[in-house]
């Protein structure tokens, strides 16, 4: 041990009757301040630097809950994007409903070595028992280490704070669990009068049962700073060399888990790689509670650049993920946003498009094409010409090759002479893309979905959130007739512009109906129990790839109106599918009610 180590007398715990509020860097009536000292840290990156994931605790306290089968497919694209090379190399779960349990299953059937599955609980031993239930190796528990936390949350004092945390700790090792204890805000805590009397306890207990204990640094309030001599608790790398080297935790063993309320998030986060840090906690688009966490693109990204380590991650999964999250979420990527946003790599410099080839490096910050998979996009002026107006079409719109516009094309013409009608009018800013849309539909409608297509993607919408949502009430997936038919009833009554439900078993055979309007009962008087449907596209659909299906339209042979259907599949507890459940929307009424079915859609998304 070093003579620093030995002199460090503030490695005993210091139990104060009054907590340490730091007022004079956290005033809370004004701006925090940040203080400096007289000493200065050098980079010292941890010997292998990785990415852990938290888009599914921390990032889902931000939006609307994914479903099991949404988590399922992210955790692919996480597998797909670094966990392959183990960049990415854990992901934690919540624990404590069916629906987290079942996520947790699903992940844990794919049996990929990254993202490791891991839990993260309350540190209280009735949340360990889920971990141990579940079989996962590893866990987070919420150990709080400012005296805001310990003291104004929690009303106990360090001692016994402390005491807690090491018990549940104690718990985990016994189980042959590997704690992961979140220092939950650290960059307000005494580090030396807590934090590091805490951390020395976890490596004593480690060193006795032959098992990492792991802390995860989290700057709950992004109150951390990357200045080389701004003090502690602020400063990220004295934090962090304060484990390492006072408390002496393997830099293998930590992680920086940070927040963007002072939009330092991504720069806290290299930081901490830089100073003996080994893992980074993120989330996929930087989702997470107030102003979210380090986007783990964004650290994809920021390690290739710092190790030139290129295959550690496959970056074009990072455009499949916003597609995913665009199509499937419903989610809006900001179109300037890093890496992600549609025009992020855009330029208004007024480059035409024929010398795009030669000068795409001037004004690109990297091949986007390459490492993105995605083209540069142009952004439309009085110097784009024809050839930027259609390369615009083009592009934009994700034209095939038998779709792609040429420069001479009739309508690029018109659209080109309205362009520059407006320069020559006076304009001096570029054409955003949704005046470009206009324009382009205005020529060349045949480009863009018909309104049909707008309903039935609007129903699909409808169906996604709202029909699959019902599909996994227990009144629907148990099958039994009474509970099944009241549950449709009270949906149909919720939501009146779907006109017939109904519920099969596996063989087609119809457990249970009900129409909307009473009118319409008797012309549904054969969809009696068991009526075999298992010839209906509907039905088939759903049986053969466990999916929601829609239909085209078509004319019901019950009502003469024209109708789509809807059908998903319903599955037990251990995701059989168990039936089909399938509902009928009248055209007409996709029409009359169309502004209220926006409000459905919504609403949906809001359940």
């Amino acid at each position: 041990m070093s003579l620093m180590h030995l002199n460090r007398s503030l490695h005993r715990l210091q139990n104060r009757e009054k907590p340490e509020l730091y007022r004079e860097l956290f005033p809370y009536t004004k701006v925090s301040r940040v203080s400096f000292d007289d000493t200065m840290v050098l980079p010292r990156p941890a010997e292998k630097m990785f990415i852990t994931d938290t888009t599914f605790r921390d990032g889902q306290q931000a939006r609307p809950p994914y479903t099991v089968r949404q988590i399922a497919h992210i955790y692919d694209l996480l597998h797909k994007l670094g966990g392959h090379s183990g960049l990415i190399r854990a992901s934690e779960f919540f624990l404590y409903s069916d629906k987290d349990r079942r996520a947790v299953e699903a992940c844990l059937a794919k049996d990929y070595k990254f993202p490791e599955v891991t839990g993260w609980i309350r540190a209280n031993k009735a949340d360990l028992k889920l971990v141990k239930q579940l079989g996962l190796k590893e866990t987070g528990m919420l150990t709080s280490v400012s005296d805001y936390h310990v003291y104004l949350k929690l009303g106990k004092d360090r001692k016994a704070a402390m005491a807690d945390y090491l018990s549940v700790v104690d718990q985990a090792l016994e189980w042959g669990i590997v704690p992961r204890c979140h220092f939950e805000d650290v960059t307000r805590a005494d580090i030396y009068g807590f934090c590091i009397p805490f951390a020395r306890a976890l490596m004593a207990r480690s060193k006795d049962a032959g098992m990492p204990v792991k802390i995860r640094l989290c700057d709950t309030m992004g109150y951390g700073v990357p200045y080389p001599s701004a003090s502690i608790p602020r400063s990220v790398a004295k934090v962090v060399r304060a484990f390492t080297d006072e408390a002496e935790v393997p830099g293998e063993w930590l992680e920086w888990h940070g927040h963007n309320d002072f939009h330092k998030v991504l720069i806290n986060a290299a930081t901490a790689w830089l100073s003996g840090c080994a893992g980074a906690n993120c989330t996929l688009l930087g989702f997470g509670e107030r102003t979210g966490n380090a986007p783990l693109e964004a650290m994809i990204i920021e390690y290739i650049s710092l190790t030139g380590e290129d295959d550690a991650a496959n970056t074009q999964v990072i455009s499949e993920i916003v597609r995913y999250f665009e199509d499937e979420l419903d989610y809006n990527v900001p179109a300037n946003y890093p890496f992600a946003g549609r025009d992020f790599n855009a330029t208004s410099a007024g480059i035409h498009v024929d010398g795009l080839a030669k000068n795409e490096e001037i004004y690109n910050i990297f091949d986007t094409q390459k490492i993105l998979g995605r083209p540069v996009p142009i952004i439309i002026t009085d110097k784009s010409g024809k050839a930027g107006v259609s390369y615009w079409i083009n592009t934009e719109l994700e034209l095939d090759e038998e779709q792609r516009v040429d420069k001479r094309h009739p309508a690029v013409d018109k659209i080109y002479s309205r362009i520059m009608e407006a320069y020559e009018g006076g304009r001096n800013t570029s054409f955003s893309n949704q005046e470009m849309k206009t324009l382009v539909k205005r020529y060349m409608p045949e480009l863009f979905p018909s309104e049909f297509d707008h309903l039935k993607k609007l129903a699909h919408t409808i169906a996604s959130q709202l029909i699959l949502k019902l599909s996994e009430q227990p009144c629907i997936s148990e099958l039994e007739v009474a509970p099944a038919t009241e549950c449709m009833a009270t949906f149909l009554s919720d939501y009146p512009f779907i006109q017939f439900m109904y519920l099969t078993d596996t063989r087609g055979k119809l457990v249970t109906s009900h129409v909307a309007n009473p009118v319409d009962r008797p012309k549904y008087a054969s969809m009696t129990e068991g009526v075999d449907q298992s010839d209906r596209e509907w039905f088939i659909q759903p049986m053969q790839n466990g999916k929601l299906h829609i239909t085209d339209f078509y004319r019901s042979t019950f009502t003469g109106k024209l109708c789509l259907t809807v059908s998903v599949p319903v599955a037990n507890e251990r995701d059989e599918i168990t039936g089909v459940l399938g509902a009928d929307i009248r055209f007409e009424e996709l029409l009359k009610r169309h502004s209220d079915l926006e409000d459905a859609e919504t609403l949906g998304q809001a359940d």
